[in-house]
């Protein structure tokens, strides 16, 4: 049974910078697409960024520059750097395995002064 566990979130202020992680089981991240999704509020879920099998990486055209996505193979980890953070990033932040249809249980991210 393939596991998505994020964390990272929190408080930021604007300008600042916070990196997401989810923690993968039941699966090798290094072997599967990834993807950071989010949800901000009263809106519905938007693609963030997506790493591949073999790591192609796309992202939000407004996050492009800002977010990073990276994964560990040795941790099974899969992480979201994202720098330069602006209100309209506060969201809830979900980890996705595309091909198991799996979706994490969300992380709250809220920028603001």
């Amino acid at each position: 049974q393939v596991q998505l566990v994020e964390s990272g979130g929190g408080l930021v202020q604007p300008g600042g910078s916070l990196r997401l992680s989810c923690a993968v089981s039941g699966m090798r991240s290094e072997f599967n697409a990834m993807a950071w999704y989010r949800q901000p509020p009263g809106k519905q879920r938007e693609f963030v960024a997506r790493i591949s099998a073999l790591d192609t990486i796309e992202y939000l055209d407004s996050v492009k520059g800002r977010f990073t996505i990276s994964r560990d193979g040795d941790k099974n980890m899969v992480y979201l750097q994202m720098n330069s953070l602006e209100s309209e990033d506060t969201a809830v932040y979900f980890c996705n395995a595309p091909s198991y249809h799996t979706w994490g249980q969300g992380t709250q991210v809220t920028v603001a002064s």
